[in-house]
């Protein structure tokens, strides 16, 4: 292109523009000759003629602002859409590559803690059911699933369960001290219908001939709470012009081991299970912590967490006092004397011993886990209260496994401050940390041991060591006495538990001896996987 002609085609098109400026600005002067012209001659004219001259200068650039504004606006507006729409574009493809990565991982963490609202059951119901549970703990626990499935089967309204006060633990905790309670109802509405409290219009019953209390047979099956509760509830019935179920109230004490072991319909035995793994969910508090400890042992390799069932009210209560002293021996009858609940007194620790019904001492666990092959460096987490004998019964289980560790020594006090003068809540922090162990070792078959036990095989059979305490006290003695070698005692100790580490194996059952059979709790098989051949 040649840029010199466009230069003299773009100055000769000024020289006209210049031109017809010159040209109008002279019109202008002429005009404002004549006006002033009329000025003179005419006056008031004049000044009409020069006010529709302004006017319409005025009129013409209000018209051209108006246009350039309106053009300025929806060049602005254009700007602005095409901008939201990139960004729009460019925020749906980033959503779409991420979602592929990080969406798995998260809808996976949310749905873990995710629990589905069930539709509420709807029934005619039979009365109120009023609970209070007895014992530690774990006792509690099962207490209450045994109730809930009892509630169910009756068609009753259950009130949220009264913890134990009274009992050796001096536990002022309620329910929803210890237990999600909005977990607790709204989980099982599909169910059984779950009140915090008795109704008002029921509470004055509580003084009644028809609020019934009783203390329900142990080990029994559905058809006894069929017939001793609506049977009763029945007749209380006809006894009442209003003929209104909804109006009877019972209540139930001292709810351990209610229900049979076999013999229950699958059904309820599932419900079971679903109260005692969903429902009975520890507070948010309790569980923050619980998984806390368990969080800072995992951080220094595996662990294993021992039930070691040595503290002064179990041994009082059992009447064991193996390697105690005279002193310590005197002091544990008094205390067994001092509870009248506790209604065995006389007790040969030696003869309960030789049975396996005492809890292994430190000194007999440190054995038989040496025995077993345990590694000496792991994490050894100790799930339980205070040792009867403190750091001289101690002593031998932390020169063989040195990692000893309390939640006492693992958090600092702060921590445990809201817990420590509740012992329902100390032992819930110590049930989180066991079931979540690498092995579980109870020392004594307790409710906590059992408990646990069994939650764990519902979580895919987690290694928990049962040991055989009838089999390793004599092994034990033998080996002390110099009549069998380690290799041999070692040998033995792991011939007598191969089956004994928290695998699938069936309930025993030994009819009409329920104490003596497994119990359900430690072996819920109806709501395990079905791999085991009749």
């Amino acid at each position: 292109m040649d840029y010199s002609k466009v230069d003299f085609e773009e100055s000769k098109v000024g020289a006209v523009k210049d031109k017809a400026r010159n040209m109008e600005v002279r019109r202008i002067g002429e005009l404002k000759a004549e006006n002033l012209k009329s000025v003179l001659m005419g006056g008031i004219k004049a000044e009409k003629l020069k006010s529709l001259i302004m006017e319409g200068i005025k009129a013409e650039k209000l018209k051209s602002w108006t246009l350039a504004l309106s053009l300025a606006r929806l060049n602005l507006w254009i700007v602005g859409v095409a901008t939201v729409l990139l960004l729009l574009c460019t925020c749906v493809v980033q959503l779409r590559t991420l979602s592929k990565t990080m969406a798995p991982k998260l809808f996976m963490s949310q749905s873990s803690h995710h629990v589905d609202i069930p539709p509420e059951r709807v029934y005619e119901g039979n009365g109120c059911l009023m609970v209070s549970t007895n014992g530690g703990l774990n006792q509690m626990r099962a207490g209450i699933c045994d109730m809930v499935a009892i509630a169910r089967y009756l068609n009753v309204t259950l009130i949220v369960p009264e913890l134990d006060k009274t009992s050796f633990w001096n536990d002022s905790s309620k329910f929803q001290d210890i237990f999600d309670v909005d977990n607790f109802i709204t989980s099982l509405r599909d169910e059984v219908r779950i009140l915090k409290d008795l109704p008002k219009e029921l509470k004055i019953m509580e003084y009644l001939p028809c609020f019934f209390s009783m203390a329900p047979a142990s080990w029994s099956n559905m058809s006894y709470y069929n017939e001793t509760f609506l049977g009763l509830n029945s007749s209380y019935v006809q006894a009442d012009s209003s003929n209104d179920k909804k109006a009877w109230s019972h209540a139930f004490h001292q709810d351990c081991s209610r229900l049979a072991n076999n013999g229950i319909p699958v059904e309820v035995q599932k419900l079971r299970c679903r109260v005692n793994y969903e429902a009975l969910r520890f507070t948010p508090a309790i569980e923050e912590m619980g998984k806390k400890i368990v969080r800072l042992l995992r951080q220094k390799g595996p662990f294993l967490a021992l039930h070691l069932r040595y503290e002064m009210d179990m041994l009082a209560f059992s009447g064991c006092t193996e390697g105690c002293n005279e002193t310590e021996i005197d002091e544990l009858t008094k205390m067994r004397y001092a509870y009248p609940w506790w209604k065995e007194k006389e007790i040969d620790s030696k003869k309960k011993r030789q049975f396996g019904g005492c809890p292994l001492t430190p000194e007999e666990t440190v054995l038989a886990l040496r025995a077993l092959d345990i590694d000496p460096s792991i994490q050894v987490y100790i799930a339980a209260g205070d040792i009867y004998g403190g750091e001289r019964r101690m002593a031998a289980v932390r020169s063989v496994f040195p990692n000893l560790i309390k939640k006492e020594t693992l958090l600092p006090p702060s921590d445990l401050k809201p817990f420590e003068k509740h012992s329902n809540m100390m032992a819930a922090l110590d049930y989180i940390v066991a079931i979540e162990s690498d092995i579980f070792v109870p020392t004594y078959g307790g409710n906590m041991a059992r408990v646990v036990e069994g939650h764990r095989r519902y979580l895919g059979f987690k290694t928990t060591v049962i040991l055989d305490r009838g089999l390793l006290v004599n092994l034990i003695d033998e080996y002390k006495n110099g009549t069998m070698s380690w290799d041999e005692f070692s040998q033995a100790v792991k011939t007598g538990h191969p089956d004994r580490m928290g695998g699938p194996t069936r309930r025993l059952e030994i009819p009409g001896k329920p104490k003596e059979e497994d119990y359900f709790y430690t072996n819920p098989q109806e709501c395990l996987p079905s791999i085991l051949k009749e």
